[in-house]
């Protein structure tokens, strides 16, 4: 090994048990915090079970443990040396797939503004991409010395909360930089689109809002001018999931969410969302969540582990 090659791990393995240590100290137990704005750290001393939420534009980052996450008929993992981009509002579910009482798993969530990225992109002069409406809203990809660097200087301004104000938004404008010049580039550039009102972005929007009613997807398309096939192609690209999907998965976790905290039966809750068919409802419900409504939403109250947005 190179003499540079060895400065370079030792800086990398120094900075990690850094971040670690830092966590820890902000978290001594199990549980989340967000002490600084846009940022969210979580501690799980276990492995937990399959939650269900909707992600929103992140940048996450493992320090210690790893996550495995389901997207559509994707299922991919990440840990210490990767890190994952969600570019858009997608249904999504994950675990902590590795966590003990003495390696607790540590994680670091960072929001990823579309004003900000877009600012971020026009100040340093970037070209726009060709390809970001070809890229799937969810993806991994190997964690560099100098974003892990980024992550670790925005921790320690927890310790120094009079330079928060001022430093933590220079340090965010350089992680979506070096984000941007990355490999995950196209996928943060999608970000900034979607927040200028890309036709995709219009579809999630209005699929979020009418989750009830019947999916058109002829009408959509036609408003959004854009042929079904085109859609359909670009919608899956976007979400790995096809519209149906991806409002059938909207609609049962709102009913799930109805039942967990408003406390509908299942009949009210599936009623709510746009099912008129009890028994399709028990049927798709249960192939979501693994169990018939009654049942899961039970489990849920005892083991309080739903979660309800993406959490590294």
């Amino acid at each position: 090994m190179s003499r540079h090659r060895a400065s370079e791990t030792r800086r990398r393995e120094a900075d990690r048990t850094e971040l670690i240590e830092r966590l820890t100290q902000l978290l001594p137990e199990t549980g989340v915090l967000e002490p600084v704005p846009g940022m969210r750290l979580r501690r799980e001393s276990d492995q937990t079970e399959l939650g269900h939420g909707t992600s929103f534009p992140s940048f996450c980052v493992i320090a210690q443990g790893a996550k495995e996450l389901r997207l559509g008929d994707r299922r991919f993992t990440y840990d210490v040396d990767s890190y994952l981009i969600a570019s858009n509002t997608l249904p999504f579910a994950s675990r902590v797939a590795e966590a003990t009482a003495d390696r607790p798993y540590l994680g670091v969530v960072i929001t990823l503004d579309p004003a900000l990225v877009s600012a971020v992109i026009a100040d340093s002069g970037l070209e726009a991409s060709a390809r970001i409406s070809e890229v799937t809203g969810m993806d991994t990809a190997p964690l560099d010395d100098d974003l892990l660097d980024a992550v670790l200087r925005l921790v320690r301004l927890c310790d120094s909360p009079e330079t928060i104000g001022v430093l933590a938004p220079l340090i965010q404008r350089e992680i979506i930089f070096r984000l941007l010049i990355g490999g995950q580039g196209d996928r943060v550039r999608q970000i900034a689109a979607m927040g200028e009102g890309s036709r995709i972005a219009e579809a999630i929007v209005r699929m979020r809002r009418d989750f009830a009613e019947p999916l058109r997807i002829e009408a959509l398309a036609a408003d959004l001018g854009m042929s079904v096939s085109s859609f359909h192609h670009r919608f899956k690209e976007a979400t790995a999931m096809s519209p149906l999907q991806f409002h059938k998965q909207l609609r049962l976790q709102e009913a799930r969410r109805l039942m967990l905290g408003e406390q509908l039966d299942a009949t009210t809750a599936g009623s709510r969302v746009g099912y008129a068919d009890m028994a399709y409802f028990n049927r798709d419900y249960k192939r979501l969540f693994g169990a018939p409504p009654i049942r899961d939403v039970h489990r849920l109250r005892q083991t309080s582990t739903e979660t309800t947005a993406v959490n590294v």
